[in-house]
């Protein structure tokens, strides 16, 4: 897979031009839309975290890859509706999208349920975009406080996924400092465009899809 050998190269050279050590940046390959058989030579390639928008469309393809190789770490990233949670709390390794206190608290009852505890993010709506999915900035601390005191949840990451039409920085930067005061090291941000600022902001993880898989046929 020489597209997944590039882009982790990129990441080792954004990671070296911020000073940074080799290997603290994990890549998540996004692989919403991607059929069962296009993701298997990424997971041949040695691939092993991936992220998912939907979680109806991966439960229609990763139980079974990852039944066939083990180590597979999957990452819930679009929003996730409450007759959901359940499934996504059994098949889902990672949820970065942790936005609203329905969501979270339907969270904490499926983890009593089920015994299962994915790794959990808050996603920050950083441009306060109506459209997005996200908590308010001025909100996020409140949150994450309520999500760990009053719910017993662990967050252990941020997310967000800044404005196309903006500079990306800010938002990278804004998102570091939510992090830094909740005590939080796990950041999730940058995506195909702006992943190597991402990196200089302090991304540990980034989410790249195209770069990896191609792009998608237009029908």
């Amino acid at each position: 897979m020489d597209n997944l050998a590039a882009v982790l190269a990129e990441i080792r050279a954004a990671e070296q031009e911020a000073a940074r050590r080799a290997g603290a940046v994990r890549l998540v390959a996004v692989s919403k839309t991607r059929s069962a058989d296009e993701i298997r030579p990424v997971i041949a390639a040695g691939q092993r975290l991936f992220g998912e928008n939907k979680v109806q469309e991966a439960q229609a393809k990763w139980p079974g890859l990852k039944a066939e190789t083990p180590g597979i770490e999957l990452h819930l990233l679009g929003p996730l509706q409450s007759n959901k949670t359940a499934d996504a709390v059994a098949l889902f390794d990672v949820i970065q999208s942790v936005d609203r206190e329905k969501i979270a608290r339907e969270i904490s009852r499926e983890i009593a349920r089920q015994d299962r505890r994915p790794l959990l993010y808050v996603q920050v709506n950083t441009g306060s975009e109506a459209q997005k999915a996200g908590i308010e900035p001025t909100e996020a601390k409140a949150f994450i406080d309520m999500c760990r005191s009053e719910l017993g949840l662990a967050i252990e990451g941020l997310m967000c996924i800044p404005p196309v039409d903006e500079n990306p920085g800010p938002h990278f930067a804004l998102l570091a400092r939510i992090a830094a005061e909740a005590g939080i090291e796990r950041l999730s941000m940058g995506m195909s465009g702006d992943f190597e600022t991402a990196i200089a902001f302090g991304a540990t993880e980034v989410r790249v899809g195209t770069a990896i898989f191609g792009e998608r046929e237009r029908t």
